[in-house]
């Protein structure tokens, strides 16, 4: 199968500022995406979502796709790679190395795109931040160094849809832990 740089989906992005579980977009320029998101759980399990292979197979893609490969090695200088399938069936490949990784508070890794053939591989750079606020967390999100508005507009639909799911994951877990 050939793979894509983008994530397509059916759905627009909303920039409509919502209470706890709703990601809101910040203003930012074509290159740089940031969402602030508040999360009903705890900041240790919010960090194990991000880094654990159980965990991301549940909820890093958009609605509709699923995740059939996921490995890493959740440490500075780790490499991770994740397939991920649209409901078409296309295969989405993405990986990087994680540059900084602090127990609970922070993550910084590369994210790149499997490059359709004859076109070179771009890489981008995400920052997630962590912060107790009460009895939730406060996530904060940022991509850097994206190539276009275009680009920038299907990774702020594909990380919207993937934090929905991380919010009803993150619940379900709760919920069956008692």
């Amino acid at each position: 199968m050939t793979a894509t740089r983008s994530v397509p989906s059916p759905t627009p992005a909303s920039s409509k500022q919502r209470s706890s579980g709703t990601t809101t977009p910040q203003a930012a320029n074509q290159h740089e995406l940031v969402f602030t998101r508040l999360i009903d759980a705890p900041k240790a399990l919010v960090f194990q979502a991000w880094t654990q292979r159980e965990h991301l197979m549940r909820w890093c893609a958009p609605q509709g796709f699923a995740i059939t490969y996921c490995e890493g090695e959740a440490r500075p200088g780790g490499a991770w790679r994740t397939c991920m399938v649209s409901p078409a069936g296309i295969e989405h490949w993405v990986s990087g190395v994680y540059r900084e990784f602090v127990p609970d508070e922070k993550l910084v890794f590369t994210h790149i795109w499997d490059a359709e053939e004859g076109l070179p591989a771009h890489e981008t750079l995400v920052t997630v931040d962590l912060a107790d606020e009460g009895q939730q967390t406060r996530l904060r999100f940022r991509q850097e160094h994206l190539r276009s508005a275009e680009s920038r507009s299907g990774h702020e639909i594909g990380w919207s849809e993937s934090f929905e799911r991380l919010t009803g994951y993150l619940s379900e877990v709760q919920t069956a832990n008692g």
